[in-house]
């Protein structure tokens, strides 16, 4: 293992990984084989239904895991699928959503998507991946993902076959004895062959595969990019990006005396790669507590105790699962967590020291994105840690901050803390293929070769990596990626409508809630609360619905004739750091929003009162991760 602490030594690690040490294997079967030899009986995959430390609990060893991998890629084998077909999986956190995550690509190429999304999204990625097989729950109380993918069907004349995972196995009497009483009764018969799972994959050999694996040069997952309104971009990603993740893990951080608690959902690239693919690696254990992860009932009152449980060393997690653990006491022995691992979304620095000083657990903050195969840079886990920022690239990456015109071509490389969009080349990036949609990727690529990721920062003296924006105005609420387009589109569609600008406001749950701000035609008379009722169906997610709408008499513009989005951001940053200080009954405001060179927009503070300090202040925006300073 190389112990990574600064960036002379990631720069030793990608000198040692030549392309036999990084792909020996060539498959996720191959190294699935491997690791199932090397550790037979060592615990693999861990899944319980319902969050009690107490409550019953599923465990695969290797070779268990590896048996049921093969079985269910036969299955789809048998079932038509080839080097170029695709597997769908609608499913939340379970052993068989591992499972078919790991044979879909066995036999095809894997499309996870998520149960959340609404029925016409879920059936046209369907439709766009032209997917011939899906997998997802049979009907089952207090979930209705079954009726979702029923309708999203519709829309998918491609799928030949859905087979149906019943999670009342996981159940013991007498609450098993009561489910086909609760379970909510199908809409009418399905419209294409739907069988159920386990009893299919029973059918077939669990000892070797039936058919030899294609080529590895080849796509093996289609992820759908986060955004949880319209329909989401599809990433495509090689058996060599996903190797790369799982490698690197394996060389950084963990081994087969691990065990990883990921309460994250497995059609997230954050899971399924650095999670699954470096535990397969390196033989280390993940636990997936209930179905729905973090947002399973009683998970985070049961969190530390199912640490616990497990003798868990990392927990994989976001901030806004950390901002909800820190309104828990610690009432378990969490001695055995060495570190926990936070992406998706920047943590406010005081959360971060809140964690880390309640549970005594290291924070490794890291950065990625899923049209680059997940992980880009991470801190080093041995090294310095420079809170606030993403820490140093990965091994065998290379990060640049350019500022390039639309079609990609690089206008400067940005010197030391100089702002610009971070640019990145690695193995998990493959040039001028991000997308299934090849219109997609036009202009995405910096000089031919680095992936444009649209978030802009800088890179320090020290090569650490600072997050400071997002060029392409994402929304990111608790981890979930929403368009700001699609909010913009629907308030646009009013006829009293004439300008519409979608941004996040700081929230301390959720990092971002998304907002609206409008500008009316001439004469209009609606207001924000008839324009919140004329929106909420035309939007198809309920977390992208707008949480606050303002009428403006006009929008701030560009010279163009664009909606300039940085003063709507320091509208909505000064509305709620204000409320905040209303709430918290301190005589102060905010008195501008700036922008810092380094920061970005960092709210100034002016108090009334020389009781107001800098801590009182720290403690009142501590769950945020919008930066202010006194005035």
């Amino acid at each position: 293992m190389f112990k990574i602490s600064n960036l002379e030594d990631t720069q030793r690690l990608t000198q040692a990984m030549t392309e036999d040490r990084l792909w020996a294997e060539q498959t996720f079967y191959q190294r699935l084989v491997l690791t199932a030899e090397t550790f037979p009986n060592n615990k693999a995959v861990s899944f319980q239904l319902k969050s009690g430390p107490k409550d019953p609990t599923e465990t695969l060893d290797w070779t268990a895991l590896l048996a049921n991998v093969t079985q269910t890629a036969n299955l789809f084998h048998s079932l038509g699928i080839g080097p170029e077909d695709v597997v769908a999986f609608v499913l939340p956190n379970c052993t068989e959503a591992v499972v078919t995550l790991l044979a879909a690509p066995t036999a095809g190429i894997a499309n996870p998507i998520n149960p959340l999304l609404s029925p016409e999204v879920m059936g046209g990625l369907l439709n766009e991946t032209k997917a011939k097989v899906v997998v997802t729950l049979a009907p089952f109380p207090k979930t209705d993902v079954s009726q979702k993918v029923a309708k999203a069907l519709a829309f998918a004349p491609s799928v030949e076959t859905v087979l149906e995972v019943d999670l009342k196995r996981y159940l013991t009497p007498p609450l098993s004895w009561l489910i086909p009483l609760l379970r909510p009764k199908r809409d009418g018969k399905p419209k294409v062959r739907t069988l159920d799972f386990l009893t299919e994959v029973r059918k077939h050999r669990a000892d070797a595969l039936d058919f030899e694996e294609a080529d590895s040069d080849r796509w093996a997952t289609f992820f759908h990019t986060g955004g949880t309104t319209g329909t989401p971009k599809i990433a495509q990603h090689n058996f060599k990006g996903m190797l790369y993740q799982g490698k690197l893990g394996a060389e950084m951080i963990f081994t087969e005396k691990d065990v990883l608690m990921c309460p994250l959902p497995l059609f997230h690239v954050l899971a399924a790669y650095p999670v699954l693919m470096s535990c397969i690696t390196s033989g280390a254990q993940v636990v997936l507590p209930t179905p729905q992860g973090y947002r399973g009932e009683g998970v985070f009152d049961n969190f530390w105790k199912l640490v616990e449980r497990y003798h868990a060393t990392f927990m994989i997690t976001v901030p806004t699962a950390v901002s909800a653990l820190m309104q828990r006491p610690v009432d378990a022995d969490v001695s055995t967590l060495n570190f926990a691992i936070s992406g998706s979304a920047p943590m406010p620095v005081e959360l971060f020291r809140k964690f880390e000083g309640a549970t005594g657990v290291t924070i490794l903050e890291g950065y990625g994105l899923t049209e680059a195969t997940c992980l880009v840079a991470i801190n080093p886990p041995f090294g310095e840690r420079k809170i606030g920022s993403v820490g140093l690239p990965f091994a065998c990456t290379e990060v640049h901050i350019f500022h390039c015109d639309a079609a990609g071509n690089i206008q400067k490389e940005c010197a030391v803390d100089e702002i610009g969009e971070i640019c990145v080349s690695s193995p998990g990036v493959v040039v001028g293929e991000a997308y299934t949609d090849p219109e997609k990727n036009k202009g995405m690529y910096a000089g031919g070769q680095y992936l444009r990721t649209g978030d802009l920062g800088r890179v320090d003296a020290d090569g650490y990596i600072w997050i400071t924006g997002r060029a392409k105005d994402l929304i990111i609420r608790g981890g979930h990626n929403i368009d700001p387009g699609t909010i913009e589109e629907a308030l646009i569609s009013h006829p009293d409508v004439a300008f519409a600008g979608a941004i996040g406001q700081p929230d301390r749950y959720s990092g971002e809630l998304p907002c609206a701000y409008v500008e009316l035609v001439a004469g209009a008379s609606v207001d924000e609360e008839a324009l919140l009722e004329y929106v909420t169906p035309l939007i198809s997610e309920k977390s992208a619905i707008p949480k606050y709408l303002k009428i403006m008499p006009e929008l701030p513009k560009t010279a163009v004739g664009k909606v300039f989005k940085p003063d709507l951001r320091r509208d909505a940053i000064s509305r709620v750091f204000n409320q905040v200080l209303a709430d918290a009954k301190l005589d102060a405001t905010v008195s501008e929003v700036v922008e810092d060179k380094k920061l970005g927009l960092v709210a100034v503070i002016a108090v009334n009162n020389d009781a107001i300090t800098n801590d009182i202040l720290t403690e009142v925006f501590a769950d945020y991760h919008v930066p202010w300073r006194l005035a």
